[in-house]
């Protein structure tokens, strides 16, 4: 009986091993974002001063998740302004591309929050190259880790 009890949890281990960044993202993105990541899609578009990042709908008429999508990046735009990422931080991790510099100096980036008629986005500005680079590298690694509920404008 202990040895099938072992077996089972070294199997269960053998499968998280085996999961893919982009799975384990969609797998623990409840945890972080109150929509549901299958009717959205993430939008991020690399811009000359930052970038802006939309959260869109799938189905335009599902005004749930459109609600939804508002509150979260609402309350992840004040969160930004201050600094604190830890909701993309407890999703993809704290080593992501560009992450350190946007924690370090919160003033150096203005994030701010606008509603679309599918969703929402956040528009990250800076005039500051390192952290231009760091936005456009902070994009890149959520575009590659969201996989097919993501794209690049």
């Amino acid at each position: 009986m202990r040895l099938a009890a072992l077996a089972l949890l070294l199997f269960a281990q053998v499968e998280v091993l085996a999961e893919t960044q982009q799975e384990r993202v969609n797998r623990m993105s409840h945890q972080v974002m109150p929509f549901d990541m299958s009717k959205t899609v993430h939008v991020f578009k690399m811009t000359e001063f930052g970038g802006v990042q939309s959260v869109l709908v799938r189905n335009p008429s599902d005004t749930d998740q459109i609600a939804l999508i508002r509150q979260h990046l609402k309350h992840e735009a004040e969160r930004f302004r201050r600094g604190d990422y830890s909701d993309p931080t407890q999703l993809h991790g704290a080593d992501m591309p560009g992450l350190a510099e946007l924690q370090a100096s919160p003033s150096a980036v203005e994030v701010s929050y606008s509603k679309l008629p599918a969703g929402a986005q956040l528009r990250f500005e800076t005039h500051d190259l390192r952290h231009l680079t760091a936005i456009h590298r902070w994009f890149g690694a959520q575009l590659s880790e969201h996989g097919a509920d993501a794209r690049a404008e």
